[in-house]
């Protein structure tokens, strides 16, 4: 894993920052964020990672307004808190992923997903959590393979004073519900373990 710290401002020091983000050579396939204002390198997800992932996104499709996309390899940018993150999923207006210039700002989401891996499971519970909430994105859905133990889905909506308020928890095994505009119910039985 490799940082760069920088200065927790927006500003030049963030321009630095994804400019040196976008412009590096990281090892292919991997996961390349910027949290709290330091890049962190990681390896790729694994496979039952990607399986969830694309579970999601085709129980997504169905679902959105024709003019909303879904997509895994989207950055999503929060500069009041020196991020960009790349989420498992992303569920966003097309326009607007099309015009950002490099990422998405993340109060233009609609839904993001996020995945844990045991390395990066604190960043997803704690640092996106409040990142996403701070930035207003309606719907946060953290799958939480790791869990003490039991793999939970969490669904954070109604963001307010960077803070969401839970609207569902299940263990694997569990149907979760996204409110509208999804009206959807994930059966989180066919998530892979581990």
């Amino acid at each position: 894993m490799r940082a760069l710290p920088v200065d927790p401002t927006p500003g030049p020091h963030w321009d630095e920052l994804v400019r040196f983000w976008e412009e590096s050579d990281w090892p292919e396939g991997s996961k390349v964020e910027i949290i709290d204002g330091i890049i962190v390198v990681t390896p790729p997800p694994s496979g039952n990672h990607n399986d969830i992932a694309d579970d999601l996104q085709r129980v997504l499709y169905p679902v959105i307004r024709r003019d909303w996309g879904v997509y895994q390899t989207q950055p999503v940018v929060v500069p009041t808190r020196v991020g960009m993150f790349v989420p498992a999923v992303l569920v966003a207006p097309k326009k607007s992923v099309r015009e950002a210039e490099h990422g998405l700002l993340a109060a233009e989401a609609e839904l993001v997903v996020e995945i844990t891996s045991r390395s990066n499971a604190n960043h997803d519970r704690v640092v996106k959590l409040q990142s996403y909430a701070t930035a207003g994105v309606p719907l946060y859905l953290l799958i939480d393979r790791w869990h003490s133990g039991r793999p939970t889905a969490t669904l954070y909506g109604e963001p307010k004073n960077g803070l969401y308020r839970v609207l569902d928890v299940v263990e694997f095994g569990g149907e979760l519900h996204l409110p509208d505009p999804f009206g959807l119910t994930i059966d989180t039985s066919v998530f892979p373990l581990g």
